[in-house]
């Protein structure tokens, strides 16, 4: 499934879209694509639409941002900044986040070195070749759990 924004307001549609297709059992995401495309924008987004009270930051030089929801737990992984050693040592923190449950987002998922779990919802996000000022947004399910999601993300994005 392919989303174009030219707008926060449109990512912001896109988001809320994306919180109220959430069901409780939460779900495990990666991110990939270009810097500064709106990875860590999105999940904003998504998480001030569910409610999420506390001050909502980028988890580039802490690794991990973990919020509660009235719902689930919720967790915010930043890869960029871990090089091939530091990631080793977090790989079984990666797999035990994945479970059901809880929502975990993995920004710089292609970082991982396919040491995280495949079976994800998996989100790229790029600029527009001939318009940067256009964001593209590919979601693609692994996975049945990620399949029933994006089914149910459609209906709310045509809404």
């Amino acid at each position: 499934m392919e989303i174009r924004v030219k707008s926060l307001e449109e990512t912001k549609k896109i988001a809320l879209a994306f919180s109220k297709a959430l069901d409780d059992s939460g779900l495990f995401i990666t991110l990939t694509g270009d810097i500064g495309a709106g990875k860590t924008q999105f999940i904003r987004y998504v998480l001030e639409n569910l409610d999420v009270r506390e001050k909502i930051t980028s988890p580039s030089f802490v690794i991990l941002n973990e919020y509660k929801s009235t719902r689930f737990p919720i967790y915010h992984f930043d890869l960029y900044r871990l090089e091939e050693k530091g990631l080793k040592s977090i790989v079984s923190e990666l797999r035990e986040y994945s479970k059901t449950g809880m929502l975990t987002f993995i920004e710089w998922a292609e970082f991982a070195y396919d040491e995280i779990p495949s079976e994800s919802l998996k989100i790229n996000v790029k600029y527009d070749d001939e318009n940067i000022d256009i964001r593209i947004y590919n979601f693609e399910a692994t996975n049945s759990e990620s399949k029933k999601f994006l089914e149910k993300f459609e209906k709310e994005v045509s809404k």
